[in-house]
């Protein structure tokens, strides 16, 4: 049976990779790496992982992590810019990083403690940092992203990117249980085609795309 792609939809998907605990396909159509759902972790299981996290916003090499995205996101950002932080994790950092150099930050997370109508708001810019290859229905989540972004607005995302078959055999980002999508280069080109974003790649590790002014 086909299992068509959670990110464009298409049916043109095949086997990519096994390993001794999942499968991965691969679409044809937008290059997304995915684990079919019948290897996914229920919520449960997903949150005791998430749980052992040790990101600390007081962690000086979390936040020079962190400054791969947000050091080129701040060069494009109008002063006093309001943010949201989408899957800001049980340990959020973006937001004292970001309101220590003037910026107005929310947080959202499924499994983690929310500002209070964070969902309900829009926003200048909204960061996704290691969350995005978490995501069972990255389509439904970009679709809510861009709802959120207003006109002209940036979307930062930091994951790993895969490349070839060969590396991703032994890549090591992939046995995490948790990860489950993988957006490669082609990827992000084709959500922001999708979605008529532009697109640049600051780093190895990230993806910033803009919303078409009014």
């Amino acid at each position: 049976m086909t299992i068509a792609c959670p990110l464009c939809l298409s049916a043109q998907t095949e086997a990519y990779f096994q390993d001794k605990t999942r499968s991965y396909l691969a679409c044809s159509r937008c290059d997304l790496i995915f684990v079919p759902d019948k290897h996914h972790l229920d919520p449960c299981q997903e949150k005791q992982i998430y749980d052992l996290h040790q990101n600390s916003p007081e962690d000086l090499g979390y936040q020079q992590f962190l400054n791969k995205l947000l050091t080129p996101l701040t060069l494009k950002l109008p002063s006093a810019a309001r943010g949201l932080d989408f899957g800001c994790g049980p340990g959020p950092a973006v937001k004292p990083m970001l309101e220590s150099k003037g910026y107005s930050v929310s947080n959202y997370d499924v499994y983690y403690p929310s500002d209070e109508g964070a969902l309900e708001s829009h926003y200048d810019f909204i960061t996704c940092t290691e969350a995005i290859e978490h995501f069972n229905q990255p389509r439904k989540e970009l679709i809510l992203m861009n709802s959120l972004l207003k006109p002209g607005g940036l979307l930062g995302f930091m994951t790993k990117r895969p490349t070839d078959k060969a590396a991703f055999a032994k890549w090591h980002y992939k046995n995490d249980l948790t990860h489950i999508c993988f957006f490669s280069e082609d990827t992000f080109q084709w959500i922001a085609d999708w979605l008529s974003y532009s697109l640049e790649f600051p780093g190895k590790d990230t993806a910033i795309l803009q919303k078409q002014p009014c």
